[in-house]
């Protein structure tokens, strides 16, 4: 067993962890990275492995395509076009070359800090100590610790886990290369809606099925549509969608079981359950750790400190909104805290984006939650058709 001696320790290397490593990497620290990779990729993280940049890549392939194949909507111009193909396959692999080449990227800037690497999985021993267990080949497996410096007393370790899905994984839909005519969407959130308008702009037919009354359930009220269930950008562009129905079972068939009303089938080439993420807890000694939870996450300060003294938690560990962005500011503020900075990280002004057609942006307080702090709210609202871009 080696043991390895750095002033900070990062847990995870999603855009929470190698962010908070690559700045204090700026900042002269000297850092050790432990990443395990997986079924939620490598460095990165899910947002670039199986997230956020392999779906808005999706995203951009199906707005480039989209355009060219409504030949109906060209209004009195009605150019002659033939309708145009697009090779989903080919779109998958160009999708993972972007990919590919900003995991790269996030290795290069990390090496060009000067920040150390190790591969393997991590299991906290107490608040200063971490035992990493990386492959060895053919001979099995090996156990190396990396222990924090003094400065950083118990702990210095930046936790940064990653997400898990609640139920089946979105990140197939990103991955099948055959195109599915008919997609069943599971769930009308933000995943579920993003992906579902991408295949409903490539062609397939979608069809959403939501156990609340209504699309978006976790959007912010005025940011959501209206009542109705569909999105402004449905019908021939974007999916179906059932409110208040349950799927009961799954197979060639997606049945929605509205509540009091019986069952309707819905015929379905492929399945995508996008019901939510978690942030991952367990697997890695965090219970060894004296930390105060809120809830099933990690209670953090304005500096992202935990309980612990010098200790810190950042990303999707810490609880909503689960967002990339966050996490990056908030390896940020961790990293030039250790360096002896003062900063803190403001959570009210996080921007949350829907790449829906039209896109669905929110930012700030809500109207109820700046009532709530006391704050006089004056609210103003302009009809989306009225715009003359819509």
């Amino acid at each position: 067993m080696a043991e390895i001696v750095a002033k900070v320790l990062v847990v995870g290397g999603g855009p929470g962890g190698y962010v908070c490593a690559i700045r204090a990497g700026q900042l002269g620290l000297d850092v050790v990275l432990v990443e395990q990779g997986g079924t939620d990729g490598g460095l990165g993280g899910t947002c670039l492995n199986v997230g956020c940049i392999p779906s808005k890549a999706l995203i951009h392939a199906a707005d480039a395509y989209a355009p060219r194949g409504r030949a109906g909507e060209v209004g009195a111009l009605r150019p002659r076009v033939e309708r145009p193909t697009i090779d989903f396959a080919r779109t998958v692999e160009w999708k993972d070359g972007i990919v590919g080449r900003l995991t790269s990227g996030v290795g290069a800037l990390l090496k060009r800090h000067r920040v150390k690497i190790l591969q393997g999985h991590a299991t906290m021993v107490d608040g200063k100590t971490c035992r990493v267990e990386t492959d060895t080949g053919s001979a099995g497996r090996a156990r190396r610790a990396c222990r924090a410096g003094d400065r950083l007393g118990a702990g210095g370790v930046a936790h940064a886990a990653v997400r898990r899905p609640r139920h089946l994984l979105d990140r197939g839909a990103r991955r099948c290369r055959r195109f599915p005519e008919r997609l069943a969407v599971v769930g009308a959130g933000y995943i579920g809606l993003e992906l579902g308008t991408a295949f409903a702009k490539l062609g397939a037919k979608v069809t959403v099925i939501e156990a609340e009354d209504r699309i978006l359930p976790r959007l912010r009220r005025r940011a959501r549509p209206s009542g109705r269930p569909p999105p402004a950008g449905a019908g021939r562009r974007g999916p179906d969608a059932c409110a208040r129905r349950r799927p009961v079972r799954r197979g060639r068939r997606a049945a929605g079981r509205a509540r009091g009303r019986g069952a309707r089938s819905i015929p379905a080439d492929r399945i995508l359950v996008a019901t939510g993420r978690r942030a991952r807890i367990a697997g890695f000694g965090l219970e060894r750790l004296d930390l105060t939870m809120n809830g099933a996450f990690v209670a953090i300060d304005e500096r992202c400190a935990t309980s612990m003294r010098n200790v810190w938690a950042v990303g999707d560990l810490t609880g909503e909104p689960m967002l990339a962005h966050r996490a990056m500011a908030q390896g940020v503020v961790v990293a030039e805290q250790i360096a002896g900075h003062r900063r803190v990280f403001d959570g009210a002004v996080i921007p949350a984006v829907c790449f829906t057609d039209p896109e669905i942006v929110t930012v700030g307080l809500s109207p109820d939650e700046a009532r709530k702090a006391g704050h006089e709210v004056h609210a103003a609202l302009f009809p989306f058709q009225a715009n003359g871009r819509a």
